[in-house]
């Protein structure tokens, strides 16, 4: 008995949901290196493992900071951001800590998301029956400028 192909189905979600296009990368590893014509720190670059189409979305809900203050540990300093990385079935496999940025957004699209960085919680999800390749992330905090 042939199972259920949702080849079809993904080419359509494709089509309607994944209109951005997102990188997800591996931090660079290593030491930062000081530049003394810039007199700041430069990182390691980091490899790019997918760039193409794809999305990312808030979750349904804000966790907000969601630690248990423990007797002589500080309070946790960031909030958890939840959001989710939808990409194409085809896209590999996304690692646990991997950084996900937007590098387009389609017309129409929310510009806010460009400069943007999140990190994986986990490896990509996969399933027997899917449409699209899914992947928690948690939003890097961005320190505001002076």
């Amino acid at each position: 008995m042939p199972g259920l192909d949702l080849t079809q189905i993904a080419q359509v979600v494709e089509g309607l949901i994944l209109l951005d296009t997102v990188r997800f990368a591996v931090p660079g590893t290593g030491a930062p290196v000081f530049d003394p014509d810039t007199g700041e720190y430069t990182y390691p670059e980091a490899a790019t493992v997918y760039e193409g189409p794809g999305a990312v979305q808030a979750a349904s809900a804000a966790t907000g900071i969601t630690s248990i203050p423990v007797p002589n540990l500080p309070w946790p300093a960031e909030t958890r951001s939840p959001y989710r990385a939808l990409t194409p079935l085809s896209a590999p496999i996304a690692e646990k800590d991997m950084l996900v940025t937007v590098v387009a957004v389609h017309a129409g699209g929310d510009q806010a998301l460009l400069g943007r960085q999140w990190r994986t919680q986990d490896p990509s999800l996969a399933g027997t029956l899917g449409a699209v390749r899914i992947t928690f992330l948690d939003q890097i905090q961005q320190s505001r400028e002076a």
